[in-house]
């Protein structure tokens, strides 16, 4: 999702790069339908899939020389992990989330990297906690959290594309040239009018009413464009331009879903909050 580098060499024109990201866009749902969709120790099993591939893209990126012992010890703890967030076990995700932490820093520790190790089991693990934690165990639409995940990733979606064609299109000053040159102040309105748009047009489906929704959308867009902007400064203080490149279009999965994480885990932290806006609202479907 991060823009990138001037001093690298340009990239595609808007159109062919906005059809690679819709073709990965379309296989990355195609892929997470039916996990999503089961819910529970499905959605488990697909969001540990996920976050051992982005803890080898950050491994990877941030101290190469680690060995296959490391990474692989990492990864069965973050399976632990995703295990305790679907079973509800607070305090076994958190003694496995202190065991990665302090296996990683051990790791990175001689090669002068072991504060970028701890910080990357905490930036991939509380997001993904959080992602099973607000889906929930019941199948299809039998429970708040597959509405709130689902309104959740449309918006980001809907963010973020809106924000490419609209920076691309209307282009104009840029938000922070230093941390990411291609974002500009009008590609982050149409961001906003597309989220909120998009957020209505999810209330007219769904138990939220459409104007809740769309209003609700608005602040979940600024905390995406927050995500976007963190890993970008993530990148450029490690000094590469993406973090993987198993996505055409996007580069690695860190690079795609980063809004999202960061939207996330805001959202777990609110969680009572968010679920009485849209569960008082009515319905509107």
């Amino acid at each position: 999702m991060t823009e990138a580098d001037p001093t690298l060499p340009a990239r595609a024109p808007i159109w062919k790069n906005l059809g690679r990201r819709i073709l990965t866009g379309v296989a990355m749902a195609a892929i997470a339908f039916v996990p999503f969709y089961l819910g529970g120790g499905f959605w488990a099993g697909f969001a540990a899939l996920l976050s051992c591939i982005m803890l080898w893209e950050w491994v990877r990126t941030v101290d190469p020389e680690s060995s296959k012992v490391t990474f692989w010890g990492l990864t069965a703890l973050f399976v632990g992990m995703a295990y305790c967030a679907w079973r509800d076990l607070y305090w076994g995700f958190l003694g496995l989330l202190f065991l990665a932490i302090l296996g990683a820093v051990l790791a990175g520790w001689k090669r002068g990297r072991a504060q970028w190790m701890g910080f990357g089991i905490l930036y991939i693990a509380l997001p993904f906690w959080c992602i099973i934690a607000i889906r929930g165990n019941g199948i299809g639409a039998s429970e708040p959290g597959y509405h709130i995940l689902l309104f959740l990733i449309f918006v980001v979606v809907a963010a973020d594309s809106f924000a490419y064609l609209g920076g691309s299109f209307f282009k104009g000053p840029r938000m922070a040239p230093k941390l990411s040159p291609n974002k500009t102040w009008s590609g982050f309105v149409c961001g906003l009018l597309g989220a909120a748009v998009i957020g209505g047009l999810y209330g007219l489906f769904s138990p939220f009413l459409p104007i809740v929704s769309a209003i609700f959308a608005v602040p979940v867009a600024v905390i995406s464009v927050a995500g976007d902007f963190l890993e970008s400064a993530l990148k450029r203080r490690l000094g590469v331009k993406d973090m993987g490149g198993i996505l055409p279009g996007h580069g690695g999965l860190l690079d795609r879903l980063d809004s999202l994480m960061m939207v996330v885990f805001v959202m777990a932290l609110f969680m009572p909050f968010s679920m009485l806006l849209f569960l008082l609202g009515g319905s509107g479907s």
